[in-house]
């Protein structure tokens, strides 16, 4: 696969290349695509964090909720059998 970068990724691929840290273009991009990796891996980690504490918080009000006419039930001295 060949890629044409834009000037602009070039050069930044090349400040990467001079300052010492990778030894090819090749490296540095691969380095940016893992860390495009990482990142993504922990959105999707935190995105399923949050709709396990959406989906908890859902079912913690549901439990909550009381029935009106089971207050009623309860307070009458009746039992559920006499509905």
């Amino acid at each position: 696969m060949q890629i044409v970068l834009p000037p602009e990724v070039e050069a930044l691929v090349q400040r990467q290349l001079i300052s010492g840290k990778y030894n090819s273009a090749i490296d540095v991009i691969l380095a940016g695509v893992k860390l495009l990796e990482q990142q993504q891996d922990i959105y999707q980690e935190r995105l399923q964090e949050l709709q396990q504490d959406a989906l908890e918080e859902a079912y913690r009000q549901a439990s909550q909720e009381i029935e009106p006419t089971w207050d009623v039930t309860i307070a009458d001295g009746l039992t559920n059998e006499t509905w």
